[in-house]
């Protein structure tokens, strides 16, 4: 009678976090937005969230949370708290919805939206800085791959 020897364990796969680009794009975007977050964090102590709902309701008045989350694709709790932060201060200011009296729409307050007039060409600076050592043909490159990305690569990932 012969035992049979046991099949080796396959290796777990490698993964190689440094090389693994969800990783990479998630640590560039955490840097990024840090170091922007210098710029309107001292000045009028806002956080990431606080500045990405203001900045979202200067291009898109009139959106609820929930929206402001969408678009974001920021936790519904953290943009929630964000709203909080920045209607106790005064920068937005929440209205019901003229059509719909269950819903509830964001807007800048005239403070908001000089906050946002101030803020905006600081980062838009950032932005430029970031770039600066690309030339204007590989920007415009890396915007097309991170649209096919969002386009592409996203909805076939998540199998939609």
């Amino acid at each position: 009678m012969t035992i049979a020897t046991p099949a080796p364990t396959p290796d777990p796969p490698s993964l190689d976090l440094e090389r693994f680009l969800p990783y990479r794009i998630s640590v560039l975007s955490n840097r990024i937005s840090s170091n922007i977050a210098r710029v309107y964090g001292e000045r009028y102590g806002m956080a990431v969230t606080e500045w990405r709902v203001m900045a979202v309701l200067a291009l898109y008045p009139g959106l609820s949370a929930g929206e402001v989350s969408e678009r974001t694709a920021m936790d519904k709790v953290a943009v929630s708290r964000a709203v909080a932060r920045l209607l106790e201060r005064g920068f937005i200011q929440r209205e019901t919805h003229g059509d719909d009296r269950r819903r509830s729409v964001l807007h800048l307050t005239p403070a908001g939206v000089e906050v946002y007039q101030v803020v905006a060409p600081m980062v838009l600076e950032c932005e430029r800085r970031l770039l600066a050592p690309f030339s204007e043909d590989e920007q415009r490159l890396l915007n097309r791959l991170i649209d096919r990305l969002a386009a592409e690569g996203l909805p076939s990932m998540t199998g939609r």
